[in-house]
């Protein structure tokens, strides 16, 4: 018999948006606010970045085919497909605004890597790593940046998260780094001004 763990998740993706409004209003807890208690000390960025990416993901697998929760054994949270039950238990690293000089591509990179070293292939395997890239409208090459990921990855996938303009609307960009089918795949996603709904539209 499994062993089953008691986990949070919001309600509905609409919830959640509303939910986490205040928390992307302010920058500044994205950055270094205090974990949420209630889903095992997820921070806001990590809970804001997985709804980002099941955002993007169900604009073309099917609306709220994947949502996510809270990990119970210490991750950034488990990202969890309704339909068929899969779950990917996520790892977060952020690229700070105040990260300035290198570019995009290097210090993603750099994120990258120090998450693979920090446990090697038992820490890394099966997760899915995901990066925060809060730097607003700096330009950098996914392709170029997939293409240099290290071998071997350890973790399953990379997903990078960066934002692309906040103002009356916030936009983000979510990006998968993975080059076989020739083009990594990216979608904007757009958030109305009353965080009341959302636009999702392929960009590569």
């Amino acid at each position: 018999m499994g062993i089953h763990h008691r986990v949070t998740k919001f309600k509905s993706p609409q919830i959640a948006l509303k939910e986490l409004e205040p928390f992307v209003r302010n920058g500044r807890h994205l950055q270094n606010g205090k974990p949420f208690a209630k889903f095992n000390d997820m921070r806001s960025r990590e809970a804001w970045a997985n709804w980002l990416t099941c955002a993007a993901v169900n604009s073309v697998a099917g609306p709220e085919r994947l949502t996510f929760t809270s990990d119970p054994v210490g991750g950034d949270g488990v990202i969890v497909d309704q339909l068929t039950d899969e779950t990917w238990a996520t790892e977060h690293v952020m690229v700070s605004r105040f990260d300035a000089g290198p570019p995009i591509e290097d210090l993603v990179l750099e994120r990258v890597q120090l998450k693979r070293t920090k446990g090697g292939e038992a820490y890394a395997k099966g997760k899915t790593l995901v990066v925060f890239l809060d730097v607003a409208g700096e330009p950098w090459n996914p392709t170029i940046t997939a293409r240099r990921l290290p071998a071997p990855l350890l973790f399953d996938a990379v997903w990078v998260v960066g934002l692309e303009r906040a103002a009356d609307t916030y936009t983000y960009n979510v990006t998968r780094l993975d080059t076989r089918r020739g083009v990594v795949p990216a979608w904007r996603v757009t958030i109305a001004q009353d965080f009341c709904s959302w636009t999702v539209e392929p960009i590569q």
